[in-house]
C-alpha cells in the first residue's frame, strides 16, 4: 500500500503544481476572485502532497530507544497537519477573498482564459482523482466509499481522494459562477463562489481532521482481522479461553497485537512456550501487517480480578 500511496501522491503533486500556476495566471489576467481562490486551493494541495511524502518517508524509519515501536504514526501526524493547512490557508484565504469581492465587486475581465484554464484543470484533476480512486478501491472491496474512508488506516490515499474531489467541485463552482457573473452582469457572484469554495474546503478539512485524530490516538485493527485472530486462538488446543484481544495500528501496515489467554493447566512451561511460538507464527503468516505480538498467560479468574 505504501507504493500505492506514493503513486497517488506523486500524481496529485504533479497535477496540482501545474494547475496552481495556470490558475494564478488566469486570476492575474482577469481579476477573478473565484479563480484566485482556486489558485490558492491548488497551491495548498501542492504543499499538502509534499507534507504527505515527508510523512511517508519519516514513517519508514526503524525503531530506536526513544521510539521502540518505530515511526509509523508519523504519516498520521502529517496527514493531520494537512487538514489544518486546508482549513487555515485554503478555506481561510478563500473566505477572505470572497468577503472582499462581495463587499467591493468588480467586473471580471475577458473570461476566455478562465474557461480554458478551468477546463484543462478539470482534465488534470480528473486524472489525479482517477488514480487515487483506483488505488483506494483496491483496498475497500465492496464497501461504500464513505464507509471505506471511515475504516481506512492509510490517510494518504483518502486525503488525496478527498482533496481531488473538493478540487473537482471547486472547479465546477468557479466555472458556473464566472459564467453567471458574465451573463447576468452580476460580478458579486464571483465573490459568492469564493465563499462557497471556502465552505467546501472547510468541510473537507473537518472530515480529514476527525479521521486523522482517530488514527493518532490509536485505532484497532479491522473486525475481520480480530475475528481471524480469535479463530486461530480457538484452534490452538493448548488454550482454553481468551481473556482479551487488543490491537492498535502503529501505521497503515503496522499492527500491534496484545493477547491475554488462559492455557490448560495440564501443559508444562515448555509446552506453553511452544504453543505461544506456534500461535505467533500462524498469526503473522496470515496477517503480515501484524508486526509485534505480546502474549500474556493468565487464568480467566486472574484476569477478571486484575480488572477490579
Amino acid at each position: 500500500m505504501a507504493s500505492g500511496s506514493k503513486k497517488v501522491i506523486y500524481a496529485a503533486l504533479a497535477g496540482n503544481a501545474l494547475i496552481a500556476v495556470s490558475k494564478f495566471a488566469g486570476a492575474i489576467f482577469t481579476g477573478s476572485s473565484a479563480m484566485l481562490s482556486e489558485g490558492v486551493h491548488s497551491l495548498v494541495d501542492t504543499g499538502n502532497q509534499v507534507l504527505m511524502l515527508h510523512g511517508l518517508n519519516r514513517s519508514k524509519k526503524g525503531p530506536d530507544k526513544l521510539h521502540p515501536f518505530g515511526y509509523g504514526m508519523e504519516v498520521y501526524f502529517w496527514s493531520f497537519m494537512v487538514a489544518i493547512l486546508i482549513f487555515a490557508l485554503g478555506a481561510g484565504i478563500s473566505f477572505y477573498e470572497g468577503l472582499h469581492a462581495v463587499q467591493k465587486p468588480s467586473p471580471i475581465g475577458d473570461p476566455t482564459w478562465n474557461y480554458v484554464i478551468l477546463g484543462l484543470s478539470m482534465l488534470f484533476e480528473g486524472w489525479a482523482w482517477s488514480v487515487a480512486y483506483r488505488e483506494f478501491r483496491k483496498s475497500i472491496g465492496d464497501s461504500s466509499l464513505w464507509a471505506a474512508i471511515k475504516r481506512s488506516k492509510d490517510p494518504t490515499i483518502f486525503t488525496v481522494l478527498l482533496e481531488d474531489t473538493a478540487a473537482m467541485l471547486g472547479l465546477l463552482i468557479a466555472i458556473v459562477s464566472i459564467f453567471l457573473a458574465q451573463i447576468l452582469q452580476m460580478p458579486i457572484l464571483d465573490g459568492v463562489a469564493s465563499l462557497l469554495i471556502g465552505c467546501l474546503l472547510a468541510a473537507v478539512a473537518i472530515i480529514l481532521s476527525i479521521e486523522c485524530k482517530g488514527l493518532l490516538i490509536g485505532e484497532s485493527a479491522s473486525p475481520e482481522i480480530i475475528e481471524g485472530i480469535e479463530s486461530k486462538i480457538g484452534m490452538n488446543k493448548g488454550i482454553i479461553a481468551i481473556n482479551e484481544v487488543l490491537t492498535m495500528h502503529m501505521g497503515p501496515e503496522d499492527i500491534l497485537l496484545n493477547l491475554s489467554v488462559d492455557f490448560s493447566d495440564n501443559l508444562s512451561a515448555a509446552d506453553v512456550e511452544k504453543s505461544i511460538s506456534a500461535l505467533e507464527k500462524e498469526i503473522k503468516s496470515e496477517y503480515p501487517e501484524i508486526k509485534r505480538i505480546f502474549i500474556e498467560a493468565q487464568s480467566v479468574r486472574g484476569h477478571r480480578n486484575s480488572k477490579l
